[in-house]
């Protein structure tokens, strides 16, 4: 699969976990907001590889940009915003083991990956 299509899917599948989660703790994200979490987390995790960072910086750098934008977005307590973020960590991980297990599709941020 190449570089392109793994982003776009990566994108999507981060976009789904953003609004999946906030639809969970009935404070819904639209799906323009959900996918403008996705472009800029998978992005910002993208660009990071593309500048030669190691591993350790390309998975922590999209967090706080995906959980300064979600708190943005959902206008909502600072607890209810923390819950919502941690099913949506949970729902992202749980795509992440899906796609990995029966799709081979082992990143959801195009740079780290699960297995080789």
């Amino acid at each position: 699969m190449n570089y392109f299509i793994r982003f776009v899917l990566a994108i999507l599948l981060t976009s789904l976990s953003y609004f999946l989660g906030s639809h969970l703790m009935n404070h819904a994200l639209s799906l323009f907001q959900a996918f403008i979490i996705g472009i800029s987390v998978v992005s910002l995790g993208s660009i990071t590889e593309a500048i030669g960072a190691p591993i350790w910086l390309i998975v922590a750098l999209p967090f706080p940009i995906g959980m300064t934008l979600l708190y943005l977005f959902l206008d909502q307590p600072f607890l209810t915003w923390l819950f919502t973020y941690l099913i949506i960590l949970g729902l992202y991980c749980i795509i992440h083991m899906i796609m990995s297990y029966f799709f081979k599709f082992h990143s959801l941020i195009p740079a780290w990956k699960l297995s080789k």
